[in-house]
């Protein structure tokens, strides 16, 4: 390898490895598929139990405010 070749290959190496850490830096989205799941079972969860237990939840609010608000 002649040294005006050596010295251009050393001296391009550290721009392809800037490059791929750019490049793999736009191309990381995360992983919003997964969010979105746990968005959505946390939703269906919530309606689960607020339809389950809705008469004892809301029985279990009215006396907390009735126990904060009696004199």
């Amino acid at each position: 390898m002649k040294p005006l070749a050596a010295a251009s290959t050393l001296a391009i190496r550290p721009l392809m490895r800037l490059h791929l850490r750019l490049q793999a830096a736009v191309d990381d989205r995360g992983d919003v598929p997964g969010w979105v799941l746990v968005a959505v079972m946390t939703a269906g969860l919530v309606t689960a139990v607020w339809l389950i237990a809705d008469d004892q939840l809301s029985s279990v609010l009215n006396r907390a405010l009735s126990s904060v608000s009696a004199p």
